[in-house]
Formats: C-alpha cells, structure tokens, sequence
C-alpha cells in the first residue's frame, strides 16, 4: 500500500473533549491538513457538513456527550467522504452498515489515521 498524506486536505475534527480535539488540530496541521473545525457536538457537526461541501475527510469521535456521531457520518458518506471513528468503546459499539468505515481506539494513533483517511501521493 502507498504512503498516504493529509497534505491540502481538508479534515473535520468532531472531537468532545478540547485537549483531544486541540492536539488533533496541532497534528493535521503538522501532517499538512487543513482543520475544519474542530466542533463538540452533533448538531454543530451536522450544520457545519451541510453547509461546507469541501470537506475531503473526517476524525468522529462516536460518542459526543451521549450523542453518538453516527448521523454526521451518514451525511459524509453519502458525500462519499472518508471517514474515521475514534472511540474507547470496542467494535460492538459501532452499528454494523459502518463496517467498513476505520475505527481508531483512543489514544488515536496519527500514523493509524492518516492511513485511514489520507490520500494516495500523485503520481
């Protein structure tokens, strides 16, 4: 499998703890990403999907204060944007039809994410 890269890409951080979502924004940038958001909860996620159509990839946190993210991810999927939950919980936390969909258990690795949502290098 190629290297992959966050270079220019556009990243949603839905991220409900601020020390996570902080070091995640600091990472992305680090990887070259350009961090769209970082935003706490699910209807700010929700609105800010719909209203940003530039979006190239997504970190859910899958649980937002008792909210689980799976409605934003519904929404970027049929965007077909690549996606990657982070969560504590096992796998039997995340409903079945996002099987397919990485899962990065915290503390996220971001080797782990760029592998899951980063592009192929051109060429």
């Amino acid at each position: 499998m190629p290297d992959r890269s966050l270079k220019n890409c556009r990243v949603l951080v839905v991220e409900d703890e601020y020390i996570l979502a902080q070091e995640l924004e600091i990472e992305l940038q680090d990887a070259g990403a350009i961090v769209v958001g970082p935003v706490a909860d699910l209807a700010d996620a929700v609105a800010l999907i719909k209203a940003d159509d530039g979006i190239d990839a997504a970190i859910l946190d899958a649980n937002l204060g008792g909210n689980m993210v799976f409605p934003a991810a519904e929404l970027l999927i049929e965007r077909e944007v690549r996606i990657v939950f982070t969560t504590g919980y096992d796998a039997s936390a995340i409903p079945s039809r996002f099987s397919k969909v990485a899962r990065c258990e915290k503390p996220v690795s971001m080797k782990k994410i760029i592998e899951a949502i980063g592009r192929p290098p051109k060429g």
